[in-house]
């Protein structure tokens, strides 16, 4: 199954078959860690991939910016996910979740400097080494920066996709949030990505609060992400763009409103 293209959304049971009822979709992702692989596949899921709608899992326990080498069995799980759902691709974080054997529960960021740098990066060779297909990489919304960073997120992104084969996975609320909360300019950071190295996009709602704007999957899309949408778009329009939610699901006349605006946005056609 080639690389998905177009407009799709991040697939949860509890959206199971408002999903199924979207004609134009053309990609959805769900959680690798959900998908166990002891038997079938999600019926629901089977029945997407099986007329044409591309299944990417999105790992979020690889921790590939932990200092010890990745989980084998977490790798194993994710490349077995993609096998059982003809996965073009998955994708997965740059943070960690786990340190010194501890669980976080949260993805984490990683200090910019050149020996997290390292390290990520021998974690993602490690990681392709036992994967069917190429792994997209998602810089997260971080709530903090280290202390004794010595790179900007542009510099730091551009080494890591640099040293490896992976594909980015830019999540545009993730941008937006980083840049709103950090005060700096959004449009700054896009023009020094390699946006010819993005697989697709993310895009997902947010919200004020504690004095910070946070990436929640839980709010409508604002007005300024879907604008930074559309300037990325024309900067370099990526292959595909999927929209999350994972909270307080709105009406389904809501719902595919948010996902038409997504694909105008975007220059894409609609799904619904």
């Amino acid at each position: 199954m080639s690389t998905p293209h177009g407009v799709g959304i991040g697939w949860r049971p509890e959206i199971s078959g408002f999903v199924a009822g979207l004609p134009g979709l053309r990609f959805v992702e769900v959680i690798a860690e959900s998908v166990p692989t002891a038997g079938p596949a999600p019926h629901e899921l089977v029945e997407l991939r099986d007329r044409g709608v591309a299944v990417v899992p999105h790992g979020v326990r690889l921790s590939l910016g932990s200092a010890e080498p990745v989980d084998p069995d977490r790798v194993a799980h994710l490349a077995a996910v993609a096998q059982l759902l003809a996965a073009p691709l998955v994708s997965e974080h740059i943070a960690f979740v786990r340190a010194g054997g501890l669980e976080a529960g949260h993805l984490l960021p990683l200090p910019r400097t050149h020996e997290a740098i390292d390290a990520v990066c021998a974690n993602i060779s490690r990681a392709q080494a036992d994967l069917p297909v190429p792994i997209a990489l998602e810089p997260i919304a971080a709530l903090f920066d280290w202390p004794d960073d010595d790179l900007d997120e542009a510099a730091f992104l551009t080494e890591i996709l640099e040293r490896t084969s992976a594909l980015l996975l830019l999540d545009v609320a993730n941008v937006y949030a980083n840049a709103r909360n950090r005060g700096t300019d959004p449009l700054a950071l896009l023009d020094r990505l390699p946006l010819e190295r993005v697989a697709y996009l993310h895009v997902a709602g947010g919200a004020e609060g504690g004095g910070f704007y946070h990436d929640t999957h839980a709010d409508p899309i604002g007005q300024e992400v879907l604008e930074l949408l559309t300037e990325v778009c024309a900067r370099h329009r990526p292959p595909a763009v999927l929209l999350e939610r994972d909270g307080r699901y709105p009406p389904a006349a809501e719902l595919r409103a948010e996902l038409d605006a997504v694909a105008t946005a975007c220059g894409f056609p609609e799904v619904t």
